[in-house]
């Protein structure tokens, strides 16, 4: 080869060296000449626009941008300082992982206290505010459409969207979780109306004092399955009170061999604490001392259930509590016209407008998950008085409305307060009400079947064929002597329907009788009766389980009716 053909590939080589140097050098000098800081995405939104440069066409031509994906605001970012004019935006250039992007400046924050932007939030479904995240306490209840002032928040799930925002409300600072709130007003004011959903209740206007079926919240509320605590998709479930729980070998004993596979088991029932409590103790003493077991006792029975393999579900009487309304009569109905508190059918009630009340409730329900181990608190009573129209007509009853609420309205924001606290626990929530409940209107006492079943995780009715007149739906024999007719019937063209109406239905566990008749004509419920129950609620599409209703959770008797317990319904 030539010396000058030599010279000739040698300067080739050594320019395109030269040239890759440069160019190389040129794009460290675009990471790194720039200065890079350390931050997040910020936005007002859950996520935050990301853009692409695209290739200039002339060297003179300034950059242009597309539409990229989007991500969630919080996500850590390295930004750079240069910016970019494009569209009346400032744009910076960002790394995520190793991926580069571009962003409107205003996106970026370095202080993560500062990655939400939202300066006021509205309540579009009625909530609590809190004192503190981690403590029960209530500092206010709020009402649709109200303004909230942001101070900060919580904590970013992964979706961007806020756990609970800090927020300022009426000259007091407190936090609500971020699920119940959204950006603006009009939004706020908005009822859930999916394939005329909010249309359906709107019409059922207020008959009997309970309240409207408009005046309720109809959102979706999630109903997830809680890791490690898998609710059996049917509960076959015996009721024990606290009176024979000590017992409970015998009831474990009984289940193994009858196919059962779940317990209700008294926490509080009226006038009957199922163990001293440190929350009575501290919140209602006189439940504290008549209560029918030690802690330690008690919570040793427990286990013996769990370590059994059996669901164990915490009954709670709600705002059915005698000793809880002697402690505290500012928090009971009162009789005006004596001053002291109102007695319904011998017992006081506290009234389910006290937030007072719903605290002491949840705090026992939440203390029962943490310490005796309950995979669900059933709350029993929850709502006001039966019957009493006329004398809340005639102003011989002070409900102590302090908020200005109809009954239905508190019942459904109860049950949304519970719920939330019993998940941070995790535990799930269910609610018992009467079968009148799933009749097209709200009732006097404030259920409302709809209302509570889009809550709570499971709704159990208690649908008594004794407790029903002798002709209703159309059967000309007295009800109770055709249970199969009466359930099937009910659960069709009652329970059913309501299900449908709503668009995160509750599981139906419905209470059974599991005692004999107690009007003519007289019937004993034997095994044959317990069974008809139990095969016309699963006919009607009500097939998440049952729980027998026996005062006494008497052995004797559920070992009489045992052969209704060990058929399979759901595969007949």
């Amino acid at each position: 080869m030539k010396n000058y053909q030599k010279i000739l590939i040698i300067s080739a080589v050594i320019f395109i060296s030269a040239l890759a140097v440069f160019m190389i050098a040129k794009v460290l000098l675009q990471t790194f000449g720039e200065k890079q800081t350390d931050g997040y995405l910020s936005s007002k939104e859950t996520e935050v626009q990301l853009y692409q440069a695209n290739e200039k066409k002339e060297k003179t031509e300034a950059l242009t941008f597309s539409l990229k994906n989007k991500e969630v605001r919080g996500t850590k970012v390295v930004f750079y300082e240069k910016e970019y004019k494009w569209e009346n935006k400032t744009l910076i250039r960002i790394k995520i992982k190793n991926s580069t992007y571009y962003v409107e400046k205003e996106n970026t924050i370095t202080d993560s206290n500062k990655i939400i932007k939202e300066t006021e939030i509205y309540v579009r479904t009625p909530a609590v505010i809190y004192y503190k995240t981690d403590d029960s306490s209530i500092l206010a209840s709020t009402k649709k459409g109200e303004k909230l002032t942001v101070e900060g928040y919580s904590s970013l799930k992964k979706d961007g969207t806020v756990d609970m925002y800090k927020v300022s409300y009426k000259e007091k600072q407190g936090y609500i979780y971020g699920k119940y709130v959204v950006l603006t007003q009009e939004e706020a004011l908005l009822n859930y109306n999916e394939k005329g959903i909010y249309d359906i209740h709107q019409a059922r206007t207020d008959k009997f004092g309970g309240g409207n079926g408009g005046s309720l919240d109809y959102y979706p509320v999630e109903k997830d399955s809680i890791k490690g605590n898998e609710m059996p998709k049917e509960t076959r479930t015996l009721y024990i009170n606290a009176s024979v729980v000590e017992k409970i070998d015998d009831y474990i004993l009984f289940a193994k061999d009858n196919n059962i596979n779940a317990f209700v088991i008294d926490i509080k029932e009226n006038t009957v604490p199922a163990y001293a409590s440190p929350v009575m103790s501290e919140l209602s003493p006189s439940n504290y001392k008549k209560a029918v077991n030690t802690f330690d006792n008690y919570k040793k029975y427990i286990k013996k259930a769990k370590d059994a393999g059996i669901y164990v579900i915490g009954r709670i009487t709600t705002f059915k509590d005698q000793y809880y309304a002697v402690d505290h009569k500012e928090d009971a109905i009162l009789d005006t016209r004596n001053g002291t508190q109102f007695s319904h059918n011998g017992t006081y009630w506290p009234t389910a407008f006290s937030r007072n009340v719903w605290e002491y409730n949840v705090r026992l329900a939440v203390e029962a998950v943490k310490e005796m181990d309950f995979q669900e608190i059933q709350f029993d009573y929850v709502r006001f008085p039966d019957g009493t129209g006329n004398l809340e007509k005639s102003g011989a009853m002070d409900l102590r409305n302090s908020y200005g609420e109809e009954k239905a309205v508190a019942i459904q924001n109860f049950l949304l307060y519970a719920k939330d606290e019993l998940r941070k626990v995790g535990a799930y929530i269910s609610a018992d009400v009467f079968g009148e409940s799933a009749s097209d209107y709200v009732t006097a006492y404030g259920q409302y079947w709809p209302a509570i079943s889009n809550v709570v995780d499971v709704i159990s009715a208690m649908p008594y064929p004794d407790h029903f007149n002798k002709n209703e739906y159309g059967i000309s024999s007295p009800v109770w002597t055709i249970p199969y007719t009466l359930l099937k019937t009910w659960g069709t063209n009652s329970a059913a329907k309501r299900q449908a109406e709503i668009p995160t239905p509750a599981t139906v566990r419905t209470w059974i009788q599991a005692y004999n008749s107690i009007k003519e004509p007289y019937v004993v419920y034997d095994a044959n009766k317990v069974s008809e129950q139990i095969k016309g609620l699963y006919e009607s599409g009500l097939t998440g389980g049952y729980i027998t209703w026996n005062a006494g959770s008497s052995l004797d008797k559920y070992k009489q009716i045992a052969p209704a317990f060990k058929k399979e319904y759901i595969n007949e």
